[in-house]
C-alpha cells in the first residue's frame, strides 16, 4: 500500500476493479481547507482516461509493473506477436493494447508492461521515435517553397505520414511515433 505523497507519472495501482497508469498529477494545497491531488488515470485495460481526486494522505494500492524487451516479429489472427530479448518467449498482443501498430516494423525493439504478480501483459511503450524509409511519394513541385508545404507520404509498414516537399522516395525519415508526426530526414 501507497499513499497520495507517492504519486508520480507512472505508478500503475488499482482503482474500481480496474489497473490504471498515472498520466498527469498535481498537489494541490489551498488557502483553506485540506490539500489533495488532483490525477489523471489511463486505464491499462480500455485507453479510458479519467480524473480522479485523493485526499492529501489517502491509502492506493499499487501495482508492482515489471518492463520487458521485446522484439515485434509479425501480426496475423492471434494479433501482433513478439519475442522477449533474453529469453526467446513469445507473447501475442492485441491491436488495442499498442498506441501505433502502423508503424511497428518487423525487428523492431519495444517495451512491454507486466503486471509482476500475474505476469500478465498490460500494455506496450512503443519508442519516442522510429525510422522509417519513404516507399511511396509524388515529387514535390518546383517553387512551392513559399510556406511550410507538406505532401503524403507511405513508409515502408504501410502508414501514411505528412512530409515536406523535399522528401523523395528512398528517402529515410524520423517519425514521432506517439503523434506519427514527421521529424527529420535521416542521413544514411
Amino acid at each position: 500500500m501507497a499513499n497520495t505523497s507517492d504519486i508520480k507519472n507512472g505508478l500503475c495501482l488499482n482503482y474500481n476493479n480496474d489497473i490504471y497508469t498515472v498520466v498527469e498529477f498535481l498537489h494541490v494545497k489551498p488557502g483553506k481547507g485540506n490539500a489533495f491531488v488532483r490525477t489523471k488515470l489511463k486505464s491499462l485495460t480500455s485507453g479510458k482516461v479519467v480524473e480522479i481526486t485523493f485526499p492529501s494522505g489517502h491509502k492506493i494500492d499499487d501495482v508492482r509493473v515489471e518492463r520487458r524487451k521485446f522484439q515485434y516479429l509479425y501480426n496475423d489472427e492471434n494479433g501482433y506477436n513478439f519475442m522477449n530479448i533474453e529469453t526467446y518467449d513469445q507473447v501475442s498482443l492485441n491491436e488495442a493494447m499498442l498506441d501505433r501498430p502502423d508503424f511497428l516494423k518487423e525487428g523492431s525493439e519495444i517495451e512491454i508492461l507486466f503486471h509482476a504478480e500475474k505476469d500478465m501483459p498490460l500494455t506496450a511503450d512503443m519508442p519516442s521515435s522510429i525510422i522509417l524509409e519513404v516507399t511511396y511519394t509524388e515529387p514535390g513541385v518546383r517553387g512551392d517553397t513559399a510556406t511550410n508545404v507538406t505532401k503524403p507520404a507511405t513508409v515502408e509498414t504501410g502508414a501514411e505520414v505528412k512530409v515536406p516537399i523535399f522528401i523523395n522516395q528512398g528517402d529515410k525519415i524520423k517519425i514521432d511515433s506517439r503523434t506519427g508526426a514527421y521529424l527529420e530526414r535521416v542521413k544514411s
